[in-house]
């Protein structure tokens, strides 16, 4: 059995839409920038509790990219991300996200302005995610990617690389 865990302890959950489309032998992961607009990260935010953490997934990547697709029932991978700076109130907040792959097959206008969806191949992503964050978020949205691809792919995926 495991050990118990202490909900004041605990760090608060999100899910993610790892968003992508397939391009001939290749992917692309559609990326959005941060309510700050410097950074890009996936779309991204709370659970309801009416709505299961997929479909909750679905709903960020429709609210912040403006897109609908296939999206996995069952999440892919999970994450720690980090808002917040050090030197503002309330400081850095870190996240425990749930990865969910959407497969694109529908875009439109995102409800939620200045998010920019912006379509990158996996080696551009990886770059564009550590942009602007310490090394430990960096390689953690890194590692999202480099999962994902290899959840598509398979096998396959030095075609991705690219």
């Amino acid at each position: 059995m495991g050990a118990a865990r202490d909900p004041q302890h605990a760090l608060p959950l999100q899910v993610a839409a790892v968003c992508y489309r397939r391009k001939g032998p290749s992917i692309e992961f559609l990326l959005v920038n941060t309510n700050g607009g410097n950074k890009w990260t996936f779309p991204k935010g709370d659970p309801e509790l009416s709505l299961s953490h997929g479909k909750a997934a679905g709903r960020e990547a429709w609210e912040e990219a403006g897109v609908r697709g296939s999206i996995e029932p069952r999440h892919f991978h999970v994450y720690i991300h980090s808002k917040g700076v050090f030197w503002k109130p309330p400081g850095v907040q870190e996240f425990v996200i749930k990865a969910f792959l959407l497969e694109v097959e529908q875009a439109g206008t995102p409800l939620e302005p200045m998010r920019n969806p912006t379509w990158f191949t996996p080696e551009q992503a990886r770059k564009i995610l550590a942009k602007g964050r310490e090394v430990k978020y960096a390689r953690e949205l890194q590692a999202v990617i480099d999962r994902a691809v290899v959840e598509i792919c398979g096998a396959d995926r030095a075609l991705v690389a690219r």
